[in-house]
Parts: C-alpha cells; structure tokens; sequence
C-alpha cells in the first residue's frame, strides 16, 4: 500500500542532550527519518533541545523547535502547529515517555494527533515489565523468575523469594538507569531507593540474576501486513549481568546452533506481533542458559535504538529510514534497498560476509571515585566498531580503534592474583587480564569458569596470544610474504607488530611494502556480493580482490572523531558531516574515515564514499594510497585527527587548512608564548614544567594558586586548580603519568575572572586573509570551570562594547599570526581590578586552538550561520567574500547552551566542578 494521504504534517521528537545510554545514535536515527518523510513529501515539526545535532539543521525538518522535551512544552508546539501525527520512536526513551505523557494528559486526543511507529498500547506492553511479562506468558515464552514492586516493602517481599543475586530493572528507563545487581540486603536497599526515584512510574522489576547466561539481541522490521524481517542477530561477548550497551558485541552471534537460532527468530517476530508493534524497528534481547540450551525472554524495546544504529551500520540497512516509511503506510516489498540501487526490495533480509565487533569506551578515568564494576547500568560513554573477514580481525581493529593507547591486547600486569580479581568481575579492561591470564598459562577451562565468557571466543582470544608469543622470538626479516600476511589477516597493527618485534611502526610498514603486502577494501552491499552495489561503503582486509575502485575525481578526505567520550562528542561529529556535506554540494568527491557507529558521518548517504576503519596511521595512509586525495581535513574531528596530522604530512599526505605546524605553534607553550609576546598580548604568568622540582621552582616564580595541566590534551583531562605546595607535590607524582614524554603547564590561576569564548572564521586569499567571527560567548560560571561544562550566553550579557571589540581585535591579531585557515576557537578569562568601572577590564589569553572546537554547533544555531561548512570551504581556497559571508551576526535575542551531566550514573562521584571536563551533552533554551 502506498504512502498514507490523509496525512500532512508529522511531529517528530528528538532524544535531547547526549547522556549515558542515550548518545547520538539518536541523532543518527532522527536526522534519517526526518530526510525519509520530506522526502515522502510530509511537512516535519521537529523538537528537540540539543543543539549539536545534524537533526536540528534548519534544513533536517520544515520547523524546527530547540525547547525542553517535556510534555507542556510539546503540549503548545501541538496547539500551535497542529500536527496530524506524532512519531515517537525515533528519539530514545525520552521520545517515548514525553508521548506516553501526552497520550495520557489527553493532549493527543484534544487535538487529534495519532500517534504512528507504535501504538500507546504496543509502547505500554513493551515497557511495563508487569504487562510484558504477561504477554510472554501468553505466547508460551518463558522470562526470568521475578516480581513487581512500587515500594520498598514489596520489593524485599519479592526477593525474599528469588534470592541473591537479584537484578533490580526500573520501568520506562534509558541504560538501566537506578538499575544494578545487587547481592546481599544493604546494595539490594540501596538500589531499590535509587530505581524508584528513577522510574517516572515508581515500579521495579526485581528478577533473578542469570549472570554467566549467554545474551543476545535480534534487530526486527515489522509492516503493518505483518511481513517480518530479522535484519541482524548480535552476540554479547560478555555474558548476562553487563548491560548491552557496556559489553562488547558481535554481529552475526557466532555461537548459535542452526536449530537456536531459527528458534530465536521466531520468538522474536511472534514478540513483535504479540506486543503490537506493526510498522517499524524493534529490539529484542534474549538470553540462553549455556548449559542446558533454555532460553528466556529478557526485554524488547518498540523503538529504534542504539542497536538498531549499530545492526544498520553492521549491514547498510538503514532501519530507521525503512522504520519511519512503514509509519506512513509503506510495506517492506514497496521499499527499494539503497545500496543495491533499487536491485532488491527492503523485504530481502540483508545477508553479511565478514564480522562485526563492537567495543565500549569507557571515561572512569573522569570519575576515579566511581565503581568501575559493570551492571545492568549502563557506564559507557561512547563505542568503536570494525568490521573484518574473521572476529579476530574484526576484535584487533576494534581494540586499535578505541584511542587508549593500545593497539592490541597489550599487557596489562603478570600478577596472577590481579589477574583472577580481574577475571571474577567485569570491568572496562577484562578483555586484555584474559588475554594476559592466557600468558601466564591459564588453561581456556579456568578462565571460563571465572569468566564465564562462551570457550569459542576464549578459543579466539588464545590463538592470537599463542601467535604473540611464538612471533615474539623471531625478527622482522625471518618473516616472509605468506607468515606476514596471515598475521595482518588476524588484524595484527604493524604498530602491534612493531612491539612485539622491538621495532618502529615506520620498519614494519616498510618490510611489509617492500614484501607487496597492502589491504584490500570490500564493500557493505547488504547481499553477500550477490548483487552489484552503488554505494561505495568499505572496510579493510587482507585479501586478493580490491573493490574500492576509486574515481579520478577531485577528492577530499574527512577524518572523523572516532569513539565518543567526554570532552570529544558528538560536536565534532557534526563538524565532520557539514565539511561533507558542503565539500559535496561544491562538486567534490567527499570521503570519510571514521570507526563511531553512533553517527551521522558513518552514515553511508552522509559523503560520496565511507571507509569505516580506525583512525590509527597505518589505516589512513593506506586508504590515502588507495584514494590520492588532493587534500585531507583534520580540524574538524578534535583531537584524534590532530594527532595524527604531522604524522601523516611526514609521510607526504596533503593536510589542508592550518597547517601541522601552526597546530602545533597553539599547543606549544613555548612557542606560542613567543607569538603573544610578538602580538603584544597578555597571558596569565605561565612556566612549563619537565620534573617535579622544576615545577617546584616555577611555581615559587607565579605563586598559587595554579591551574596544572599536561600539554596536548582535550575535555581538561588531568587538569587541576592547586592552591599549595602539598597539592602540587601530589599532582606532580599522579599526573606526569598522563604526559607521554610532555611537560606539565603551570599557569597562575586567575580569581574572580569572567572567562569567554570566541570561535571565528579565516580565509586564505592572495592578499591576506579575512576573518569573521563567528560568535561571542561569556561563560556563567566563573573562570576555572572547563569551558565543556560551564554554562554560556552568546551574545554576553554584561560585557561592554569596548570589551568585546577588543577581544574581536586580540582574535583576529592571532588568527593572522597563527596563519589559520579554517575554523579556530579562543578562551580569554577578563579580570576587573576597578570594580567601578566595567568597561575597563583586563584581557588575558587562556589558550587557542585552531580547529573546530565544541562550541561550533551551538553558535551555528544561534546565528543560523554554518561555521564548518564556510571553513571547509575556505580550506579549499574560496573566499568569505566568494561564499558571501561578510560581518558577525549578532542575533537580538539570547541563546543559552547548558552542560548535562552523568553523575546519576556514578553515585558517590563528588559533582563540584573544575577544570576537568565531566559534562556528556549539552541543551540550548
């Protein structure tokens, strides 16, 4: 059946700021559904309060609506633009709470809004544990021993029957939020207060634990004809107890029968028909008692989510594409598969050649006080995936992906008591105390039973430690062509290699070279190669056949942010997509290189060609051989492209824009010290520190108290305020750790001081350069809270004019003195010794840094102007003046972005802020 006709507009609600279990998946989701539905030709109401989305583009929808997603709020978005429908199953959970809300408060009938995607029925069946556990009764499946509970009393009457360990799942959360595993009375009581407070409907779910249970997850496509199809089957590496969001996950499950997993899929699509979901995308969990094959029911969720993002980039089906059609009347065999060019319907479930991993990051580093066990809460702040021929090559490029500093199961300790502690409980590093409990000669049985991780992925795991050891008693030179290239086909990183070899990366590379050992690119076609693909999707291996077949065309290379965390999110991200976006819209060919599931930019419709690898030397420089670009971008991606740049120039790589040098002028302290001096420009009194005596001696020179930090970092990492010698002595013995080889920065701490933020925009033409700035921003909370979590205003509201000219004067001074090309972002702190007169304040310089900084978005919002795209078009030598852009907007009205931040998933972390960044996501009123 065709598209519905008695349907003009549709309300579309987003998933609001970034925060733990709800991260820019979301965005992903939204800003695709919103293409899906003009394009069907529906006029799109949008809300949403997150101002770094590519969904909130004045472009994604016809209006747009930046508000607080509550439902009075939507309440008067519905009276004013009065929609037909309303789709709630795009934007996480808290899409599907504020349109429970307006179901109930009568809002949806008052002015004849339907709601499509899913009914209030199927969302309530879905989401109270009670009734979904009800409905799995009926259809004969079975679900883990539990009881309901709306206060504490019944909730200790309901696990005097299960026991301990019990689970503790409040209804209508987002990543377990208030959940957790409790195993005896004081942690149950504790975590009964916190899940009531967190489920708007005060009901607990208390079920018994199947901790050690394998876990899986089934993505399903339902249509209102009741054509089902199942688009990826994931496995869980970590067994039950660890959320989903917090495990590492493998796509296709890998240790499934035959007969288990047709069993599997037919629970899963009789689940989607029992709870009602009729047209769109839903996630069903599952878990199987390894020893005896039982299978039980854990939850569904009747939404997109951040599994359908991952099972769509796992296989270039675009779920939450198809998911918004089948809403407005679509069945699946009406949908034409993208990627194939219209060659198979999107009723033909997508078949895949190679594996795909997916591996957590996590931040506890941000919050050392929090418990780093992992439980049904989910902890995680951002995710890698890789896709390979085999898991373990899938495994080693995920692990190399992740930005920690390893490139493989590099050795975490030989003690056999920390490794057993370690093995008992789940924590962010248990892969690599398996990998080392395999070193010491653990046997596969006993990591097992510790673990309880399934033996084919132990067995996995142990080949790749045994290759480790036995390659580590050779050279480089006694390996030819054949032993190399199964060692790259495993997904061993010449970086890897070059450790266990004693080695430099730059040796290995050249051996491997000299021996014709290159990977090659396969695409993601959804069909196994069974039909010819348009859509230049990529991943890397070490194989014969090359399907890159790259274009002549003039092409640009984007590198992405890679894994989302704090202090680098999804703000970089909508850097990259707008680069794209522009670059593409100029008749370049745009190529992007990143390995985040969770984003637009690994989006395969987001640029004309997408490797989806890591962002490590190795990968890049192979895909530029592959490519020759005539210029890649590193500005945009914070500061993972940027470490990779001088690298990269080294090794003849056109980067355009800044310069690496100039890049590295603005994170040089030395260096740019000079440059201010030259400029005439002030700094807070600064030294930089190389040992701890040295620090010693400078901060005598300054006197406390002092802002320390580690040079080359982002998000604030190991920054503090001290304010005496005791403290600086502490710091000097825990924080010269952080600084691989790199001195710490002392600069004196300003007291008082109102801290600013510009971000501006230069061009590079024959006769100079033009700069505009982008946007002023003063900061509400004072100078020495991390730029990321404070809360600003654009434009300020109590600077004067003379101020804020000389702040504009002082930006573009540097901007010429740093020779910038692209975007670039400034922080000044003002300090006003004569409190009478406000206008003369003094101005300091804090730091600047020439690439896309967080705050892109936001100002582009508040200026509807698009800073990335006129960046990256300067960057590639068209003028302001070509693009028309001439003179700041200053807008009459004041926009507020505000940080969001995660504390309720860390109880017991102390939420004063500093200097360290601790923020997840931001919204703007």
């Amino acid at each position: 059946m065709p598209r519905r006709s008695d349907l003009e507009s549709i309300l579309v609600i987003g998933a609001g700021p970034i925060i733990i279990g709800q991260a820019c998946e979301f965005d992903y989701s939204g800003a695709q559904a919103c293409k899906a539905l003009r394009e069907e030709g529906y006029k799109v109401i949008l809300v949403n309060s997150n101002p770094a989305t590519i969904m909130t583009d004045p472009e994604m929808a016809d209006v747009t609506y930046i508000e607080p997603i509550t439902w009075p709020m939507l309440a008067k978005i519905i009276e004013r633009e009065r929609p037909d429908a309303l789709l709630p199953t795009m934007g996480g959970q808290t899409a599907l709470n504020c349109a429970l809300d307006l179901a109930r408060e009568g809002v949806l009938n008052k002015y004849d809004v339907e709601l499509i995607g899913a009914s209030k029925k199927a969302i309530d069946k879905a989401e109270d544990r009670e009734k979904f556990k009800a409905a799995m009764t009926r259809i004969g499946l079975a679900s883990a021993r539990s009881g309901i509970a709306h206060d504490l009393e019944q909730a200790l009457e309901v696990q005097a029957e299960i026991g301990f360990p019990a689970v503790i799942r409040p209804s209508f959360t987002l990543g377990g939020t208030g959940g957790g595993i409790a195993y005896n009375r004081d942690e149950f009581v504790e975590m009964c207060k916190r899940g009531l407070d967190a489920s708007p409907t005060r009901e607990l779910l208390i079920e018994q634990s199947l901790r050690g249970w394998k876990e899986f997850e089934m993505e399903v496509v339902r249509d209102k004809k009741d054509n089902c199809i199942i688009v990826c089957s994931i496995e869980n590496l970590d067994p039950m107890g660890v959320h989903t969001g917090d495990s590492i996950t493998v796509a296709p499950a890998q240790t499934l029968t035959d007969k288990e997993l047709q069993i599997m899929r037919d629970a899963s699509i009789a689940i989607l028909r029992e709870v009602g979901v009729d047209t769109g995308g839903s996630n069903v969990q599952f878990a199987i008692n390894p020893d005896d094959g039982h299978m039980i029911v854990i939850e569904m969720n009747p939404r997109v989510s951040r599994s359908s993002a991952l099972a769509s980039k796992a296989t270039g089906f675009p779920i939450a594409k198809v998911a918004a059609k089948l809403a407005v009347g679509y069945t699946l065999d009406e949908l034409k598969n993208d990627i194939t060019g219209g060659a198979t319907p999107a009723s033909f479930e997508p078949t895949i050649d190679y594996v795909v991993t997916k591996v957590p990051r996590f931040a506890f580093e941000k919050f050392t006080q929090a418990d780093d066990r992992l439980t049904t809460q989910m902890k995680s702040v951002g995710e890698v995936m890789a896709i390979g021929r085999t898991f373990q090559e899938s495994l080693q490029k995920a692990l190399r992906g992740l930005e920690t500093g390893v490139d493989g199961f590099n050795l975490k300790t030989v003690d056999p008591d920390t490794i057993a502690d370690e093995l008992a409980y789940p924590r962010a590093e248990r892969l690599w105390y398996v990998a080392d409990a395999f070193g010491i000669g653990m046997s596969l049985e006993e990591i097992h039973l510790h673990t309880r991780i399934d033996r084919w992925f132990l067995a996995q795991i142990k080949e790749i430690v045994d290759t480790e050891l036995s390659i580590e008693k050779r050279k480089l030179d006694d390996f030819g062509a054949d032993e190399l290239r199964s060692l790259k086909r495993m997904g061993f990183s010449d970086r890897r290699l070059a450790h266990l070899w004693k080695k430099t990366e730059a040796e290995v590379r050249a051996r491997r070279h000299a021996l014709g050992i290159r990977p090659v690119y396969k695409r993601v076609d959804t069909c196994a190669a069974e039909f010819a693909t348009r859509t230049a999707y990529m991943y890397s291996t070490y194989e014969d056949e090359c399907e890159a077949q790259p274009t002549g065309r003039k092409k640009v290379i984007v590198l992405g942010g890679g894994p989302n965390r704090i202090g680098q999110g999804i703000e970089f991200d909508y850097c990259c997509v707008h680069a794209a976006l522009a670059l593409r819209e100029d008749g370049y060919e745009t190529i992007m290189i990143n390995c985040n599931p969770e984003t637009v930019s690994t989006d395969y419709d987001t640029s004309d060609r997408l490797y989806f690898e890591p962002l490590t030397l190795e990968d890049v420089l192979e895909i530029v051989h592959v490519e020759k670009p005539y210029g890649v971008i590193v500005q945009f991606g914070g500061q993972t492209p940027l470490k990779l740049a001088r690298d990269l120039e080294r090794n003849g790589v056109p980067i355009i824009g800044t310069t690496p040098d100039m890049i590295d002028m603005a994170e040089d302290r030395e260096r740019f010290q000079h440059l201010l001096h030259d400029l005439k420009l002030r700094q807070p009194p600064n030294r930089t520190a190389r040992t701890e005596s040295e620090a010693m001696i400078a901060a005598k020179e300054i006197g406390y108290p002092l802002v320390v930090r580690p040079s080359y970092v982002l998000g604030g990492r190991a920054m503090e305020i001290v304010h005496e010698q005791r403290d600086l002595e502490r710091y000097m013995r825990e924080a010269v750790k952080v600084s691989n080889d790199s001195p710490v920065l002392l600069d004196r701490f300003l007291n008082d001081a109102i801290e600013v933020d510009v971000d501006a925009v230069v061009d590079n033409h024959g006769d100079g350069k033009d700069v505009i700035i982008g946007g002023i921003m003063e900061h509400i909370e004072q100078a020495g809270v991390h730029s990321g979590d404070s809360a600003c205003s654009l434009p300020p509201f109590s600077l004067s004019k003379e101020l804020q000219d000389e702040l504009r004067r002082q930006t573009v001074a540097m901007a010429h003195g740093l020779d910038v090309v692209g975007l670039m972002n400034v922080q000044f702190a003002i300090q006003f010794p004569d409190h009478e007169n406000a206008g003369k304040g003094v101005v300091y310089v804090l730091e600047v840094n020439p690439r896309a900084s967080r705050t892109v978005p936001y100002v582009s919002k508040a200026t509807g102007r698009p800073l990335a795209k006129i960046a990256a078009r300067c960057m590639v030598g068209q003028t302001l003046a070509q693009q028309g852009v001439t003179g700041e907007i200053v807008p009459p009205y004041f926009s507020v972005k505000e940080a969001v931040f995660p504390f309720i998933k860390f109880p017991g972390v102390d939420t004063i802020l500093g200097p360290e960044m601790k923020s997840t996501g931001e919204v703007m009123g």
